[in-house]
C-alpha cells in the first residue's frame, strides 16, 4: 500500500537532543486534560496512552514528577463547559484539549493556562491564535484538516458510488459550524463540476441525527460526508449502524470509523498528533511560552477503504483506488 506524506507550512515537531530528554524534575507537574469522546471509548483511550509515552520518553514519569487529571465530555458541549471549569480550578501547569469544542470550553474558562491543542480546525478563523507562525496568547497546537480536503472527500465517494447526485454533510452545529458551513463552500466547485448536490444538515443529538439520515437516504443517490467534530466522533457507532440501515455510502474523516465498520475514511492520522502534542507539552514545562510554538498542521494523511461494507451495501470499489489506499479492510 501507499503513503501519502504532507509537509506542513511550519513542519513537523523537531526532536530534541538526547541531554535536553534527560529525567526531569522531581517536583510534581500537573496537566490536565480535556478529551471530546466519552471515557470508555477505546480509541480515545489509546490516543491518551500515546501522549503519555510521548511524555515518558522525554522523561516525565507518572507518580513522581507529572500526573494527569482527565476529564472526557462524550461529544457534549455542556460537559464540555463545566469539565472545563473543574481542570481550571486545579490550576495545571498544561492543559490539554482535544477538539474545538474542547478549547473553546477551556478558552472561555481560563485565559492565562497554557494550553496545547490537538485536532482543531481554522483556530486562526475561529479566534484561538493570532496566527499559525506566531499564535500569541497561551494557546499553541495542532490542527486538524484544512478546508479543502472536503473535495477529496467528495472525489473519493464518487469513485465508490458514481451514481451519487446528492452529499449530505453531517456535522454537529454547536461543536462546528464554523467548519462545516466552510468545508462545503470549499468543495462546491467540485461538486458543481460533478453534478452533485450539496446539504448541509447539522444534527444536535441522537434523535436529531436519525432523522437526518433517513432524509439523505429517502432520495435515490445520496450520499454522506460525516464531518469531523467532537459529537460524529463521539456517536460514531451510531452513525456507522444507521448507514448501514438506510444503506448509504458515506465518508469519515478518521481510519478508526473504517475500522468499526464505516465504509472509508481519508484523514490525518490521529496518534500523530497526540505524538506531536507531548514535545509541545515538554517544552512548555521546561520553560518555553505557547505564544513562541507554532501551531502545526497534520503532515500523514490516509486512505482506509472497507471492501466488507462496500460489498454489504452493492458498491464495487474501482481497482485503481484500492491499490492506493493505504490499508484496504477485507
Amino acid at each position: 500500500m501507499r503513503r501519502r506524506e504532507f509537509i506542513t507550512l511550519v513542519g513537523g515537531a523537531s526532536a530534541w537532543p538526547f541531554a535536553a530528554r534527560a529525567q526531569q524534575p522531581d517536583r510534581m507537574r500537573r496537566i490536565g486534560l480535556l478529551m471530546g469522546p466519552s471515557e470508555d471509548d477505546r480509541t480515545a483511550q489509546l490516543q491518551t496512552s500515546v501522549l503519555r509515552n510521548g511524555l515518558s520518553e522525554l522523561g516525565w514519569t507518572e507518580r513522581r514528577n507529572i500526573e494527569f487529571h482527565y476529564r472526557w465530555a462524550g461529544g457534549d458541549p455542556v460537559r464540555a463547559r463545566t469539565y472545563a471549569a473543574e481542570l481550571v480550578r486545579l490550576m495545571p501547569d498544561v492543559i490539554i484539549a482535544s477538539s474545538t469544542m474542547c478549547l473553546r470550553a477551556v478558552r472561555n474558562a481560563i485565559s492565562t493556562i497554557s494550553t496545547v491543542f490537538l485536532v482543531v480546525g481554522d483556530p486562526v478563523g475561529q479566534g484561538f491564535v493570532s496566527s499559525l507562525a506566531h499564535p500569541g496568547g497561551n494557546i499553541t497546537g495542532f490542527t486538524a484538516f484544512e478546508f479543502e480536503i472536503a473535495g477529496k472527500w467528495l472525489e473519493i465517494i464518487k469513485e465508490v458510488a458514481p451514481d451519487i447526485r446528492r452529499v449530505v454533510f453531517v456535522f454537529d452545529p454547536q461543536t462546528t459550524s464554523h467548519n462545516a458551513e466552510k468545508f462545503a463552500q470549499s468543495s462546491a466547485s467540485i461538486a458543481r463540476s460533478r453534478g452533485v448536490d450539496l446539504i448541509v444538515s447539522p444534527t444536535r443529538d441522537a434523535a436529531e441525527l436519525e432523522r437526518v439520515i433517513a432524509d439523505a437516504a429517502s432520495e435515490m443517490n445520496s450520499g454522506v460526508i460525516v464531518m469531523p467534530d467532537a459529537f460524529t466522533i463521539a456517536n460514531r457507532g451510531l452513525i456507522i449502524s444507521l448507514m448501514a440501515r438506510y444503506r448509504l455510502p458515506a465518508i469519515y474523516p478518521y481510519k478508526y470509523f473504517a475500522d468499526e465498520g464505516g465504509l472509508m475514511s481519508y484523514g490525518h492520522t490521529y496518534d500523530e498528533l497526540f505524538r506531536r502534542g507531548a514535545v509541545y507539552v515538554d517544552r512548555i514545562l521546561k520553560g518555553e511560552k505557547p505564544a513562541d510554538l507554532p501551531v502545526q498542521n497534520p503532515t500523514k494523511f490516509e486512505l482506509i477503504l472497507n471492501r466488507k461494507t462496500a460489498k454489504t451495501l452493492g458498491l464495487t470499489i474501482p481497482d485503481k483506488l484500492l491499490v492506493s489506499a493505504d490499508e484496504v479492510i477485507e
